[in-house]
């Protein structure tokens, strides 16, 4: 690993260190992936790293090429103490609403954990309900080794999915804008309506009079 690499995530563990010195011993990273697209699910990622773990290429998802993310991804998925994921379905995020679907996806991602942590680092400002200490950071897949590879870990699971999805719907093109809304995607919704994938709330201004629901 280069120097400037090292540096880099040894940065990026300051927020653990710290937390290990208080005497935690686990600590779990939360991020999520799909709050934004027009379509699918929220997918919540929730990791635990070992002590000192430093994964070459660990960094924000969003700064990380599909290619290079999946590469780090099977690395954390070789490393990491556990890896929980929760989904906040289309139904949910209809229902209850964007955030509050993403916190549930939080949670359940945080009990599908195989360790119980001690400590929880939630990406954002936007705090989960538990009986676990922890925190939100703010800007957190930069800052903290543990949430981007959690946010990694969301993105890429919701990529997969969006991939699988693209061979039941191939005219919308979810496997190259994974469901954000490029004007392509918008372009397949004006003319093919929405299919059981689009999120209703999110697509009104797109939908045509004469496009209805696939």
């Amino acid at each position: 690993m280069k120097e400037q690499e090292l540096e880099r995530l040894k940065n990026m563990l300051q927020i653990e260190e710290s937390l290990y010195e208080k005497g935690f011993e686990y600590i779990c990273g939360i991020d999520e992936a799909g709050r934004g697209p027009l379509c699918g699910p929220v997918v919540a990622a929730a990791v635990v790293l070992p002590k000192e773990c430093c994964i070459e290429g660990v960094n924000d998802s969003k700064k990380l090429s599909e290619k290079k993310r999946e590469v780090v991804y099977e690395k954390i998925m070789e490393q990491a103490l556990a890896v929980g994921i929760g989904i906040g379905s289309v139904e949910d995020i209809e229902e209850k609403n964007i955030l509050n679907a993403t916190k549930g996806a939080m949670k359940q991602a945080l009990e599908n954990l195989s360790i119980l942590p001690d400590y929880v680092l939630v990406d954002g400002n936007q705090m989960i309900s538990i009986e676990i200490p922890g925190e939100t950071v703010v800007s957190g897949d930069a800052k903290s080794e543990s949430i981007a590879a959690a946010s990694i870990v969301a993105k890429v699971t919701r990529d997969h999915m969006l991939l699988n999805w693209d061979k039941e719907y191939p005219e919308y093109g979810f496997a190259k804008h994974k469901g954000y809304g490029t004007k392509a995607h918008i372009e397949a919704i004006q003319k093919y309506g929405l299919c059981p994938l689009h999120r209703p709330s999110f697509c009104k201004k797109f939908v045509t009079e004469k496009g209805g629901e696939k």
